[in-house]
Order: C-alpha cells, then structure tokens, then sequence
C-alpha cells in the first residue's frame, strides 16, 4: 500500500523546571583568616554575578534560616556543637582540650574565626530548607553555594568544614523519600558524608575525586 502523507503534531510542551537559590548577605562577610584557602566573600562575588547577568529573574531567591540546635544535633553530638557555640577567637584558649578533641584551631585547618557558629547556621539552614521546598514539590532543584560541607564527622571538624549541612539535608530527604543517591565531584573525597551513612542502605553516596591523599 501506500505511505501514508506525515501529519503534523503538537509540540512537545515541557515542564519549566523550577530552581530556588538561598542567599544571605552576611555569607560572604566571615573570613577564616589570612593564607587560609576557604574565601567565604566568595558567595559574594557570585551572587554579584547572578544579579549582573539577571540571572536570578530565572530562579526563586530565598534567605535561608539559621538552622537550629536541635536540627543540628540531629547528626551532630550535643557537646560539640555546644562547644561551637561557645568558643570565639577571645576565649579559645579557655577551650584547648576541646580543640584537640574536636580538631580544630591553629594547628589545624579549622579555625575558631568570628562569628563561627552563626556561619554554620546559615549555611545549613540554607541546605535544610532546600531539602524541605524538593520535599514539598515546591522546586525541581534547589542551589545553596555556601553549602557543600562534606568533611565534618559528628564530633569532630575536618577539611574547613564544621557542621555537615549535606548530612543533614539528607536526613531531611528522608523523611518523604525510601532512599537518596548522594553525588560528591569535589576534589576531594566526601568522606563525611559517607562515614555518616555507612550502616544504612537507604543513602548511596558515590564520590568523585582526586585519588592520592585526597
């Protein structure tokens, strides 16, 4: 028989995909001290990109809230995160059995700099709220640039970071979803994150990094 003649159809009509960025001003004002590679004015300069190239007109921009004790011993044992709250650059010599515990100060890539635990609060409030709008069906993706913190252990801080906000944007996923598959392309090894959920079949984290000591 005969072909028949093509037909014309509709276009294809996509979802727009929904993306919700945090961003607090006062992310990029703490500074972990002079030599030290972690730049926190860093958020700055890109959320001056953002607005410079409009950018933010394609996204919803939300002001995270600081995360809270309570979400943040969620994960993380009450006696550091009570020392977090406590030390400052003033009295941190009032802290050196803790430091040594908890891994942290001058000897150490961790050091105790102004406004410490506040930048944590925000930086894993940002995460956690991002966690709660993909939970909700709120967003298709959510962008926190601060976040990402992947080497703190529960009681101890590692690699610049000092609460791990993935660890507990994770522990919020699970809440509405069976499992969740982390993914790490940073340079180095996510080892938080996995050490966080080793025992659990729930959470597959696959990391991608530099091999050797990293």
């Amino acid at each position: 028989g005969r072909l028949g003649r093509p037909t014309m159809t509709e276009p294809i009509k996509t979802q727009k995909t929904r993306v919700c960025y945090f961003y607090d001003s006062l992310m990029g004002t703490y500074y972990y001290g002079p030599e030290h590679p972690m730049k926190p004015h860093r958020l700055r300069m890109t959320h001056s990109l953002l607005s410079s190239y409009g950018l933010y007109k394609k996204m919803q921009v939300y002001k995270p809230h600081p995360a809270h004790y309570q979400e943040i011993t969620q994960f993380h044992a009450e006696d550091y995160t009570d020392f977090l709250r406590r030390v400052t650059p003033d009295n941190e010599k009032e802290f050196l059995t803790q430091l040594g515990k908890f891994n942290l100060g001058i000897y150490t890539d961790c050091p105790i700099f102004s406004g410490l635990y506040n930048f944590c609060q925000l930086y894993t409030g940002a995460s956690i709220d991002g966690a709660c709008k993909l939970n909700n069906g709120q967003v298709d993706i959510a962008i926190n640039w601060s976040g990402g913190l992947h080497h703190a252990k529960k009681s101890e801080a590692s690699g610049f970071c000092y609460i791990n906000d993935i660890v507990l944007a994770i522990l919020e996923l699970l809440k509405y979803h069976a499992r969740v598959l982390y993914i790490d392309i940073d340079i180095h090894h996510g080892d938080g994150v996995e050490e966080a959920f080793y025992t659990t079949d729930r959470v597959m984290t696959v990391s991608f990094h530099k091999y050797g000591d990293f």
